[in-house]
């Protein structure tokens, strides 16, 4: 899709006009560490975010490999739970068969991906706490690619607590990002709700209002994190919903996304407008002001879905 995919040299605007854009300089293939860190920060001062897909199989993940070279885009692989449990075979009942069919899935991408000749973010959606077993798994692989490789397996996860009280999603995602930042790998995090349902967490009938992120919250989330590290992003809800819509279906407010941005900076005095990166879940149903708005927020990486 043109409107999510962005061109390196060549950015194609949601307004539907290509302007020019400085390439990023990172490796082609699966990146982590500095250069997840250079791309998302290339993304965010040049305006674009990189699109971000589920995949099931080796199939969807050549797939959209392909989509990727033929636009000269960077993009996003991630692995979901449920993804992970149909990579690996539905009938397998272990206990890890998440966290191995997650693993396969990102042992395939990082053997195939230098040929299609684009940068790859490798990552993990949505991991509530019911799933941190899953999470554990994926994160021991993680240590282990690290002694041999001296990178992780994976460049990225997501933790998705926010059904949980924020003090309690926060402090996990702490104690997760201890463990992640001297592997250097980037954490997603979740606070406020994306409605509709995904992974087995089911929002379709939650209070709309709790459907929009606070600022405040937003830099409860910078003011823990930002001590361990900086390589952590944040998916403010602004009216979002998990699944398949028209545009025109969904209620979106993006531009509560400056806000945070504007809340944050103030708190801590920086000196760059959009001292956060944040994250668009939901995409699907969106127009093309909304994401462009969004975007301009200091969105970086956006699901397609």
């Amino acid at each position: 899709d043109p409107q999510i995919f962005t061109n390196y040299s060549l950015l194609y605007s949601p307004l539907h006009i290509i302007k020019m854009v400085t390439p990023c300089d990172v490796p082609v293939g699966v990146i982590t560490g500095d250069n997840v860190v250079k791309l998302l920060q290339h993304a965010k001062d040049n305006g674009y975010a990189i699109p971000a897909f589920n995949c099931t199989s080796s199939s969807t993940c050549n797939a959209v490999l392909e989509a990727a070279a033929k636009h000269n885009s960077p993009v996003i692989i991630q692995a979901s739970n449920g993804g992970a449990q149909f990579q690996i075979g539905k009938s397998i009942k272990d206990k890890n068969a998440c966290a191995i069919g997650s693993v396969a899935m990102a042992m395939h991408v990082r053997t195939v991906a230098p040929l299609y000749g684009v940068p790859v973010i490798l990552h993990s959606d949505h991991c509530a706490k019911k799933l941190l077993p899953w999470f554990d798994g994926m994160l021991e692989a993680d240590e282990t690619y690290f002694a041999q490789y001296g990178e992780p397996l994976f460049s990225s996860h997501m933790l998705d607590l926010s059904e949980e009280p924020d003090e309690e999603n926060i402090a996990i995602c702490v104690e997760y990002f201890k463990k992640m930042a001297p592997m250097k790998i980037w954490l997603e995090m979740e606070i406020g709700i994306t409605g509709g349902e995904e992974d087995g967490v089911n929002n379709e009938d939650v209070d709309p209002e709790k459907l929009y992120t606070s600022p405040e919250q937003v830099y409860s989330v910078y003011e823990a994190l930002s001590p361990i590290g900086n390589m952590f992003s944040i998916a403010a809800a602004f009216g979002n919903v998990h699944g398949v819509y028209k545009p025109g279906n969904v209620t979106l407010q993006p531009e509560r996304l400056l806000n945070h941005q504007a809340y944050t900076k103030e708190q801590i005095s920086s000196s760059e407008d959009k001292p956060i990166f944040l994250v668009m879940h939901g995409g699907s149903g969106s127009t093309d002001d909304e994401i462009a708005t969004a975007v301009s927020a200091g969105v970086v990486k956006m699901n397609v879905d």
